[in-house]
Parts: C-alpha cells; structure tokens; sequence
C-alpha cells in the first residue's frame, strides 16, 4: 500500500478493525492516517489499547456505529422490530437476555436524554464526539431526519458531570453479548 502512495494512486492509508500491534508494524513501514473501529456506548473496547496506540501515534480514529448499530437510539424494544432479513437478528448483542438486558441500559440512556431535551441517538453521538477531537464518529444515515437528528447532537452539551453518569450507566463491558457472531469476532483487532 505505501507503494500506492509513492504512485501517487492513494493519497493516506487508514485501517479497519486492527490490533495496536498491527497498527504499530503498519505505521513502522508507511505513515497511517486512521484508524476505524467500531465505538460506542456500548462497543467501548477501543478505550483500553487501541485509543492509546493510535493516540501515542498521532492516527485519527473514525467511531463507526456509534449509536450501537441504532440500538441506542431507542426505537428497538423487542426482537420483532427488527426486519426479517436484517443482519442484527444474527448479533449476539440483539437475542434473548443479551437484548432484555440492553434495553434496560438503554432506558436509562433515553432517561437522561430526555433531561437533557435530546435524543437518545444524539446523546450517545454526542458522547462520542467528546471523546477527543481525534475521534470522528460516522454513523450510519439512511433517512434525511436521522441525518438532521445526528447533527443536532453536535448540540447537545455534556459536562463533566454528564460524562460521568453516562459512564455509572454504560461503563465498559455493560452491554451484553458481543458484537458479532463467534466467527466474525476472530476476524476482529488482527
């Protein structure tokens, strides 16, 4: 790939989903510009290495699904909203206890918000956003009110106080089961 860049035919390299081992040898041979991994409330297994790597070595990070896969956004209360062909019907976060379990968190996301005269969606955006001006979150738009929604977090306000009680609510490893089926986990953060 750093052959592309000397060609002129790529501009910056970026990575998905690597390990901070992976990161470090790819930065060794050729500068990386980022780094994209899934982050969210709920997804917070950047925070313990990767954050750290990418940081140390100057990477943008890109935060996909950082509304949980529109977990967090409250509008899923049973399996049943989800579309029969949707892919999360195959997401260990979404079946059985691991969904009643995450509803529960959830609600007391859509508590807050609701004090915070917000959404859910735009309080967990907007948590993400304030996890560093390195960190640019990409959700997923599908409809022009979800792209009006999403911006409207840049809105919302989160002090220190904020902060922490999101934390006490959806500290890491809160949510329940992971984030894709066993198979596609092994493929994860090589």
């Amino acid at each position: 790939m750093a052959d592309l860049v000397a060609a002129g035919k790529v501009k910056y390299l970026g990575l998905s989903e690597a390990a901070p081992e992976t990161v470090r040898r790819a930065h060794a041979v050729h500068p990386i510009s980022a780094l994209q991994t899934e982050y969210s409330l709920w997804s917070r297994d950047p925070e313990d290495e990767i954050l750290p790597t990418v940081r140390e070595l100057g990477i943008g990070f890109v935060a996909y699904s950082p509304i949980g896969r529109g977990f967090l956004t409250g509008q899923f209360k049973t399996q049943d909203d989800l579309p029969l062909d949707d892919y999360r019907r195959n997401s260990p976060r979404f079946q059985g206890a691991a969904f009643e379990k995450n509803l529960h968190l959830v609600s007391d996301v859509e508590r807050m918000a609701a004090e915070k005269n917000c959404t859910a969606a735009q309080l967990a955006l907007a948590w993400v956003i304030a996890q560093g001006q390195d960190v640019v979150p990409i959700p997923g738009t599908k409809r022009r009110n979800y792209l009006e929604e999403n911006v409207g977090a840049l809105q919302v306000m989160l002090s220190d106080e904020d902060m922490r009680r999101i934390d006490a609510i959806l500290p890491p490893g809160a949510a329940r089961g992971a984030r894709y089926p066993e198979a596609s986990m092994a493929a994860l953060n090589r």
